[in-house]
């Protein structure tokens, strides 16, 4: 699953995307875990021409308190398999998706195909910063998301070899169907492994950090 992330800062985000408004106060992060609840880039289908900030995990409409909120079940990720089903996704997913943007993850690798005891750190091919699919609710006075997460391609199957699973990428002629999309059908259409070409190498074992400042610069450095 995908639970850790890096993400632009405004100036990247700007140079890349020069048609869109990019909020001021997006700040980047080396490394983010999503157990923190972290203010990441996104776009959402509710404002396209914009990259303003969200908050990493999907909190549902009857979560009454930030108590509550940070008790709450494990919503960052959705599984596309089961997201029309799950009472937290199934009113957002046809309603309200968007957009992260990430220049990288980090996921989980085992040695002995059985135990996580590796950090690979996974790019696309040819793009400084690429595009998650998430599904998105407003909550109280702040907009909440989970990443979308499909069955691994062959390229993630090696690398997340226990969980096989990958978060959902869409890629830039994909990014506008992906956000206005009409249906059930189409939807689930753009839900699939991604099939262009991925690059991974061996990093600090950010999942296991413990007390250790993960979010400088040298953090996605191959080892």
């Amino acid at each position: 699953m995908c639970y850790h992330a890096s993400t632009p800062n405004h100036a990247e985000l700007q140079k890349f995307f020069t048609e869109m408004h990019v909020s001021k106060e997006i700040v980047p992060y080396y490394h983010v875990s999503g157990f923190v609840r972290p203010y990441l880039p996104v776009t959402l289908n509710n404002e396209i021409d914009s990259i303003v900030l969200a908050r990493w995990k999907l909190i549902p409409f009857w979560v009454k308190s930030e108590e509550e909120a940070n008790k709450y079940a494990n919503t960052l990720n959705a599984t596309s398999e089961d997201i029309f089903e799950k009472a937290s996704y199934k009113n957002a997913i046809t309603k309200t998706r968007g957009l992260l943007y990430v220049k990288g993850f980090f996921e989980p690798h085992a040695t002995d195909g059985k135990k996580n005891n590796e950090s690979y750190f996974v790019q696309v091919q040819d793009q400084p910063i690429f595009t998650l699919g998430i599904v998105w609710n407003k909550w109280q006075d702040y907009n909440t998301f989970s990443i979308i997460t499909t069955e691994a391609n062959d390229f993630m199957a090696d690398i997340h070899n226990v969980g096989k699973r990958m978060p959902l990428i869409i890629p830039e002629d994909k990014r506008h169907n992906w956000l206005l999309a009409d249906g059930r059908d189409e939807i689930e259409s753009l839900m699939q492994p991604y099939s262009g070409e991925m690059k991974a190498h061996r990093t600090f074992r950010v999942m296991a950090a413990g007390g250790v400042d993960t979010n400088v610069p040298t953090i996605t450095d191959e080892i």
